[in-house]
């Protein structure tokens, strides 16, 4: 049973990880709205982008194996792979839109634009994903003591 609720801490660093890729490739590289560090050259941004994207990848194989580990022992918990995922991604949605955009002043989501739509648009779909991983959390819990019972 030790085993079975690592699934849930499993699925958040796979969800942090695939946030930090998403962000990467859309808004850094396809869009070229910001870097990770905008607070000095292009050069450095890039650099920057290159050790978050770095981190972001460590993320989710260290995950991926973790996960691997679950499926070896059995021991994997779908729902709370899921509901980790979920609030993985939507965690680190919150704390970047929040503490680096906004309290470190790292990057901002785009620039010349009014930044409200987006600072909402940021946040409420990070708050999307916390919601879906509490609703997932708490049915997959409802069905399993169903079964029990």
């Amino acid at each position: 049973m030790v085993a079975a609720r690592r699934s849930l801490p499993v699925g958040i660093l796979v969800g942090i990880g695939v946030a930090g890729f998403l962000d990467e490739t859309v808004f850094h590289q396809l869009l070229h709205w910001h870097h990770f560090y905008d607070r000095s050259t292009s050069t450095v941004g890039l650099v920057s982008d290159g050790w978050f994207h770095a981190g972001s990848w460590i993320a989710v194989v260290a995950g991926l194996f973790l996960f691997a580990d679950l499926q070896r022992r059995r021991a994997v918990v779908g729902h709370r792979v899921l509901a980790g995922g979920l609030f993985g991604w939507g965690g680190f949605q919150l704390y970047d839109g929040l503490v680096q955009h906004k309290v470190f002043g790292l990057h901002q989501i785009r620039y010349g634009v009014d930044l409200w739509p987006y600072d909402v648009a940021w946040n409420l779909a990070a708050l999307v994903g916390l919601v879906a991983g509490t609703v997932v959390l708490l049915v997959g819990r409802r069905r399993g003591r169903r079964r029990d019972a």
